[in-house]
């Protein structure tokens, strides 16, 4: 259920949470004459497959306003239904870690764009490391808009912002899809772009027949995807049951990684 992280995720603890706090408050820091411009340009209603509205070749700018979008997110794969917790339990090289992402009950406009906030956080040994807000978006054919992040990872100590934060429309910032409407196998696309912060992720979806087991049932007819960063080493699979978001994910290429789902709150 998670964005692209753990091969790249930042990390947090409670040296950040006045800043966190301030990042998940529902406000956007998309400019006046931004949000303005998107609210005014005429409405491109969104549609063709994920490698066309976010290609991984080329001059990068997808074609989206505010009038593309609705306000929920209920993508089969990737439903995000506010006050859901995801519990995950997995390891990092040899580190045992938690994972727990949280629908919040918080928005944030970017780009004139509602955004469902997303807290994802990890910990080792019952410290906080990891704590990044996601925001989404779901167009109105149902594909799942990756917004941006607010990253902070625990150096030396403290908590400090992670470099590879990224924000819709902020200093060159661009949008992906983290999730296709109707995902098929060979689709590739981009999921984030940010070169500054070398956030720039992208997918494929491998099957849609995957099998996998883990501490919260039994689940065929998955939907698998492949992710990876031109910048970094290592390739991760993820699997994802219709109706309930992800299951499982392994890095299948680079360092030993890999979690899975132990548990569903509401």
């Amino acid at each position: 259920m998670r964005g692209s992280k753990h091969a790249g995720m930042a990390t947090v603890g409670a040296a950040a949470l006045v800043v966190i706090a301030v990042a998940c408050s529902g406000g956007g820091s998309s400019t006046t004459a931004d949000t303005t411009a998107m609210q005014g340009s005429s409405t491109s209603i969104v549609a063709g497959p994920p490698q066309s509205l976010a290609p991984l070749h080329g001059h990068y700018a997808p074609s989206i306003s505010s009038g593309d979008f609705g306000t929920v997110v209920d993508n089969r794969y990737w439903p995000l239904t506010p006050g859901t917790t995801f519990h995950y339990q997995g390891i990092r090289g040899t580190t045992p870690q938690t994972n727990t992402v949280t629908v919040t009950n918080k928005t944030k406009q970017i780009l004139g764009i509602t955004c469902t906030v997303v807290r994802d956080t990890v910990l080792e040994h019952g410290t906080v490391v990891e704590r990044t807000f996601d925001w989404y978006a779901q167009d109105l054919q149902g594909n799942v808009w990756y917004m941006g992040e607010d990253s902070f990872e625990l150096q030396h100590g403290r908590m400090a912002k992670a470099s590879d934060s990224w924000e819709s429309g902020v200093a060159g910032a661009q949008p992906g899809i983290i999730m296709p409407a109707a995902p098929q196998p060979g689709d590739a696309y981009r999921q984030e772009f940010y070169p500054p912060g070398q956030a720039l992720d992208e997918a494929r979806v491998l099957r849609l027949d995957g099998n996998v087991t883990v501490p919260y049932g039994s689940y065929g007819g998955l939907l698998v995807t492949s992710e990876r960063s031109p910048l970094e080493p290592q390739t991760e699979q993820k699997y994802y049951e219709p109706g309930l978001g992800e299951v499982e994910e392994v890095v299948v290429k680079g360092h030993h990684e890999e979690f899975r789902l132990v548990k569903v709150t509401h």
